[in-house]
């Protein structure tokens, strides 16, 4: 799904035409459409006189930045010391295994992004888990199942 053409070429014109104005324009449309799109990359290559290709080699570096929809619910599992060390890389298996994804993707019906997460600063109630802005503390695999059948 493509980002609409109207909020492309009303933010494009938001900016000056500079190679400066590319990081905040990358933003502007992920900010409009949930991410960058193959259209506002061209879009946005065309109005800042760019290619393609360097409009992507920035976007790219930037861990900020996706070029698929967002899924309808953010799932992050901590990673940090002390979640590692209580059960957070046995989460993130179940995980993977159970969503049938990665670190970085959604899920095939678009209901869950899974991402890794160094810290979420809860390191007493560990392990951690955080769907879109819920925490859920003391984790195992049994209670993040029936967790997260009631996110729809």
């Amino acid at each position: 799904m493509e980002a609409p053409t109207w909020n492309i070429e009303s933010s494009l014109s938001q900016f000056p035409v500079e190679a400066g104005s590319l990081i905040p324009l990358l933003q502007r449309m992920q900010e409009n459409a949930g991410y960058i799109s193959a259209d506002s990359v061209q879009r946005i290559a065309e109005y800042l006189k760019l290619t393609e290709s360097q409009v992507y080699g920035v976007a790219s570096f930037y861990a900020q930045f996706r070029f698929t929809p967002p899924a309808r619910h953010s799932l992050s599992v901590c990673l940090g010391t002390a979640c590692h060390v209580r059960g957070g890389e046995r989460l993130m298996a179940a995980l993977q295994r159970d969503l049938d994804t990665v670190p970085g993707r959604s899920t095939s019906d678009g209901r869950f992004d899974l991402n890794r997460v160094a810290c979420l600063g809860c390191c007493a109630l560990s392990p951690v888990v955080k769907i879109d802005r819920d925490i859920y503390s003391n984790m195992t695999n049994m209670k993040l199942k029936r967790i997260l059948n009631g996110y729809k």
